[in-house]
């Protein structure tokens, strides 16, 4: 829920960043699209449900124009910190490490390049973080479509982050408190007592007192928990969106779909019907106007992974049964998020951050917000290890940034959120709708919290407590009979924390 859950395509910038009906001109068959490159694909228009597939995207994003201070062979060689990777995260900790006078370096392939995905948010999330003026859209509510007869309004403003608008701000906050950038890739680390050597593909060999890996969840420099149990634990968000122009849509303009459940559209194929009633996918939607929406295909968590060609023969049906015709498609997106599994093992040499260090929420896929909050956290945390008088190196230097990062309360409240997870899991389609029907009929402090990744311990006992009470008799006997293996992992694992 965050592109659900999830990842979300980006809408095309411009230069003013409003989403207006003169960005979108519902008459005229082009749209003025400066920040964004053209491909020479020629533009086809069709009325045949389904073609959407073949279209191309007409735009790709363009590099950021910004003049950024690179790390010269000729300068010192040695970081107080050490950054690989240029995404939300690895930008954000850059940012807010800096801030302290920390000498930072910041590795990536393309560190100028546009992120290839944007992530929705929870309006106040953002404004809690001061990163409002980053967002390219609101909607004041959220809707939640269970089925044909049942649609929930969640009162919580929503919001779209622009990848443009944030990276800017944060690169700007970079260069403003010295953060060198080196454009390679991170090809080897070599770890001493004290610090380590950074070897890039060029050949340079970069020192720094920490290492942080923020490249993402695929990456090779950090080690894990080696237990096969555990191992498997992974469950996978996947996803196929596109924003695209139609003829009409039948969504509320004033509200963004957080969830559309309704499977009235695969009632004539039998085929269909029977995979997503054992294996369930949602419509996100994000509607910019009458004409122009984002739409996603989504299915939350599946073990092994929903295929992606079965996701896209269900985007296909729903598309065709609520009458929207697909004229031309801006960008899509293919979205695989790993979700759940064990923490990096403590302590190591390299301290992972964002999609790498179990910051993902197990139970929906939600990291962008969490991870930007998170960062300031972290980056005190580096100020006081290598700015005492105790001048902390290491494996020490790392296992206390770690508990900043992963305090017990949070690592026991992670084995809850993947308790969700493996329910989520074992349910069916009725299973799914009963499960969000009583979740979005709790209090708002408790789904609001969950959501956000802010609920205590205590608060998640009683989130459970109310669920149950709010739960119908099948839920309640799904509950009973699928979960009883999930509540008894969830309890070794936090007997196992707290050793």
């Amino acid at each position: 829920m965050g592109t659900s859950l999830m990842l979300i395509s980006p809408l095309p910038p411009t230069k003013t960043h409003k989403f207006t009906s003169s960005l979108f001109p519902l008459k005229t068959q082009t749209i003025s699209l400066p920040s964004s490159r053209k491909t020479s694909t020629k533009i086809h228009s069709t009325r045949k449900f389904g073609n959407f597939l073949n279209l191309k995207p007409e735009y790709q994003p363009e590099d950021l124009d910004f003049d950024l201070p690179w790390h010269h062979p000729s300068d010192r060689s040695q970081f107080d910190v050490i950054i690989i990777g240029a995404g939300p995260a690895g930008i954000r900790l850059a940012e807010q490490v800096s801030l302290y006078g920390i000498k930072v370096c910041c590795i990536d392939p393309n560190p100028l390049s546009s992120w290839p995905n944007n992530y929705g948010v929870w309006l106040d999330e953002f404004e809690g973080l001061g990163l409002e003026d980053c967002l390219d859209k609101t909607w004041p509510m959220a809707s939640i479509y269970i089925d044909d007869n049942n649609t929930k309004y969640l009162d919580r403003s929503y919001g779209r982050v622009s990848r443009k608008k944030l990276k800017e701000k944060l690169v700007k906050g970079c260069v403003l408190n010295g953060v060198r950038f080196h454009k390679a890739k991170v090809w080897e680390i070599k770890h001493h007592e004290f610090g380590s050597n950074v070897v890039c593909d060029d050949g340079t060999n970069l020192k720094g007192s920490l290492v942080v890996d923020a490249s993402g969840f695929g990456s090779n420099f950090i080690d894990r928990d080696d237990h096969k149990l555990r191992k498997r634990n992974y469950g996978c968000q996947i996803a196929h969106g596109v924003l695209v122009e139609v003829d009409s849509h039948p969504y509320d303009l004033d509200k963004m779909v957080l969830m559309d459940w309704r499977d009235s559209h695969l009632g004539n194929e039998p085929y269909l019907r029977d995979g997503n009633s054992k294996v369930p996918t949602f419509m996100y939607a994000m509607p910019f106007s009458s004409n122009f929406i984002f739409l996603e295909e989504t299915s939350l968590v599946s073990r092994p992974a929903l295929s992606y060609m079965e996701l896209k023969r269900r985007m296909v049906a729903r598309l065709r049964h609520l009458g929207i015709n697909v004229k031309r498609v801006l960008e899509d997106e293919k979205c695989l998020i790993p979700m759940g599994g064990p923490l990096p093992r403590v302590p190591q040499n390299v301290m992972p951050f964002g999609g790498n260090s179990g910051l993902v929420h197990p139970s929906t896929g939600y990291m962008v917000a969490r991870t930007m909050a998170l960062a300031p956290i972290i980056a005190f945390s580096i100020n006081e290890c290598l700015g005492s008088t105790r001048m902390i190196r290491g494996k020490n230097l790392y296992a206390n940034v770690w508990n900043s990062m992963w305090p017990i309360e949070k690592r026991f409240a992670r084995e809850c959120y993947t308790f969700g997870m493996e329910t989520l899991l074992k349910l069916d389609l009725n299973g799914t709708r009963s499960f969000f029907d009583a979740f979005f009929d709790l209090k708002p402090y408790y789904w609001q919290g969950f959501l956000s990744s802010r609920l205590s311990l205590k608060d998640l006992v009683w989130l459970s407590l109310s669920m149950f009470g709010h739960a119908s008799n099948s839920s309640r006997f799904d509950i009973v009979t699928k979960c009883p293996v999930p509540l008894a992992k969830m309890m070794g694992n936090i007997a196992l924390e707290s050793i």
